[in-house]
């Protein structure tokens, strides 16, 4: 990959590419990953691992063409389906046994299994990340997810190329939704899901912290390719420097 040569630490949990400094921005990508650890059988068609289900697509290509333009990036490094980042401890959909209508046998746990992944991945993954936003506190998270343009279990399209999420701090999204309007993008705000409900990661580390973040939603089939992929890197740069610039 072109971003290796900027890989800062790999571990079983997380990708570091770029060196944090305080006072920057850190995109963290929770589903930037497909990859499923050699000992684990999710019992799916590896076809699946490419889909919505198992990795948010393109945001780890969207991190690391952000990262050569200055900034590091945070990316989780296995798939959602063996693990989900942005998810609270007492939600089943941590580690999914059904997905967007796709059974996970391999997700059938015990009690007992499952906390060994949430030993293995998720409490050393939240831990890393904790302790990397005190030793460098970014002057802005950026929160980068993405959406599928509809799925499988519901027919209603979902129209928006980019959604801003947000709980109980506003301040970046405020800043972000015009922004993202006046570049001519059709913006959701709280779209397509609401950030009241699904923001464990930022609730987590960001809100209770005071740190500025934005949780941002891009729409897959705009950044499925490398020139979409290109395009959306270096509108989020320009949003992180709106956003950061307007916040002090």
């Amino acid at each position: 990959m072109r971003n290796d040569r900027r890989l800062h630490l790999e571990t079983e949990f997380h990708r570091l590419l770029g060196t944090p400094v305080t006072g920057g921005v850190l995109v963290v990508s929770d589903h930037a990953s497909n990859r499923v650890p050699d000992d684990i059988d999710l019992g799916i068609d590896a076809a699946l691992l490419d889909e919505h289900i198992a990795i948010d697509i393109g945001v780890a290509a969207i991190g690391a063409r952000m990262v050569e333009a200055g900034t590091a990036a945070w990316l989780g490094n296995v798939s959602r389906l063996v693990c989900d980042f942005n998810r609270t401890y007492d939600v089943p959909g941590m580690m999914p046994e059904i997905s967007d209508g796709h059974a996970i046998p391999g997700n059938m746990l015990t009690p007992q299994e499952r906390q060994a992944r949430v030993d293995r991945f998720f409490d050393p993954y939240h831990a890393a990340l904790a302790a990397q936003l005190a030793q460098t506190p970014p002057a802005l998270i950026l929160s980068l997810h993405s959406f599928t343009p509809g799925l499988a279990t519901c027919t209603r399209p979902r129209p928006w190329q980019v959604g801003v999420l947000y709980n109980e701090d506003e301040r970046a999204a405020r800043i972000a939704i015009p922004w993202l309007e006046a570049q001519g993008f059709v913006t959701g705000d709280q779209e397509p899901y609401s950030g009241k409900l699904l923001n464990a990661s930022m609730n987590r580390h960001a809100e209770p912290n005071g740190l500025p973040y934005l949780s941002i939603e891009i729409r897959q089939d705009l950044i499925a390719e490398e020139a979409g992929q290109e395009e959306w890197a270096r509108v989020m740069t320009g949003l992180c420097r709106e956003v950061v610039g307007k916040l002090k």
